[in-house]
């Protein structure tokens, strides 16, 4: 069913195995284990720029946090209203909650992938009494030596099942080891507890950064820094040997790629910032200027104006074409005429 997953893990699995087994032998335990750990880092890389998009826009929900607020001041009353205009707000943001979940589908399906063409190695019986850890049709290791595993042919199964380190084969399951339980002992402990330390650090970095409810910190909180530690404490004598350098490779690059994206993330806040308060000191007034008032802005203690007391403007009277003569009004007399004396 997962087939488009199994494929392409195998095939890169496959890449990389051929070329450290040119170096270090196809059977070497060394050139296995830098072939898991080097896919582990190309499909984490393949996920870098969705995990990249998803931290920015948890910084940009994190700015919308007033606006969501005051829209569920607004639209309490109309919870459909509210989802509506919820919706705009993380549309007109660029905001897609689908997107900001592509990093942790990629890292499931990349982990379900890894660990079924690595489990795939070894399909005999004799794993089935451990939990979840049953083959469907459980072969011979006669007939399991003699099967491919999707891109690797039969040579190359019979060379995963020969490689070791330190002794300890990659395919083997520090609960069922049986006589090599000393020798794979040595090396799985450490492997369990540094994935286990890099789970508790990654997940105290994630939570210092997100601004969740009390009553769902309350329980994130102690479920992320402590369960998922000991899940992988406890879950990593269940996994072969290979899984593991997986769950160690995974965990440390989570690690540091929060430490290198948050940083970049806090500098370009940083420069945000300044850039914001130069564009606010180059629009506020020069120290010693005369703050510059509008025509309607009144002198400081000048008397209002009210429109009674203000004065009538006075109509100009209309000034004489060229040439013409002018207009005497009935009080002004002639030019040498008498004088009317009146009774």
């Amino acid at each position: 069913m997962l087939d488009f997953v199994y494929y392409p893990v195998s095939a890169i699995l496959w890449l990389w195995h051929y070329l450290f087994a040119a170096a270090f032998g196809p059977a070497s335990g060394l050139a296995w284990v830098l072939s898991v750990i080097f896919l582990v880092l190309t499909l984490r890389a393949a996920l870098f720029v969705p995990f990249l998009k998803q931290a920015r826009m948890q910084v940009i929900v994190k700015k919308l946090q007033p606006d969501v607020s005051r829209l569920k001041e607004k639209y309490k009353s109309d919870p459909r209203r509210l989802l509506t205009e919820q919706r705009k707000l993380n549309k007109d943001n660029g905001i897609n909650s689908f997107a900001t979940l592509i990093p942790l589908i990629g890292q499931v399906l990349a982990f379900i992938g890894l660990y079924h063409v690595l489990r795939s190695f070894d399909r005999t019986a004799g794993l089935r009494h451990l939990p979840f850890q049953a083959v469907a049709n459980p072969m011979t290791p006669e007939q399991n030596a003699a099967t491919p595993n999707y891109v690797f042919s039969a040579t190359d199964v019979q060379s995963f099942l020969h490689a070791k380190i330190f002794g300890a084969p990659l395919s083997t399951i520090l609960a069922g080891s049986g006589d090599l339980l000393a020798t794979v002992a040595v090396i799985a402990i450490p492997l369990m507890l540094i994935a286990a330390v890099a789970t508790h650090f990654t997940a105290r970095a994630s939570l210092t950064r997100q601004e969740t409810p009390a009553q769902i910190a309350a329980i994130m909180r102690p479920l992320t820094l402590w369960a998922f530690p000991a899940f992988a404490l406890i879950g990593g004598a269940f996994v072969p040997l290979a899984i593991l350098l997986y769950f160690v490779t995974s965990n440390a690059w989570t690690l540091a790629q929060q430490h290198f994206v948050y940083r970049r993330l806090d500098a370009e806040a940083a420069i945000e910032a300044e850039q914001t308060a130069a564009a606010r000191a180059q629009l506020a007034p020069k120290p010693g200027a005369k703050p510059i008032r509008t025509p309607s802005a009144p002198k400081v203690g000048a008397q209002p104006v009210h429109p009674q007391s203000a004065p009538k403007p006075v109509r100009a009277q209309s000034a004489p074409k060229p040439g013409a003569k002018a207009v005497r009004t009935q009080s002004t007399p002639k030019v040498g005429a008498k004088p009317v004396r009146r009774r």
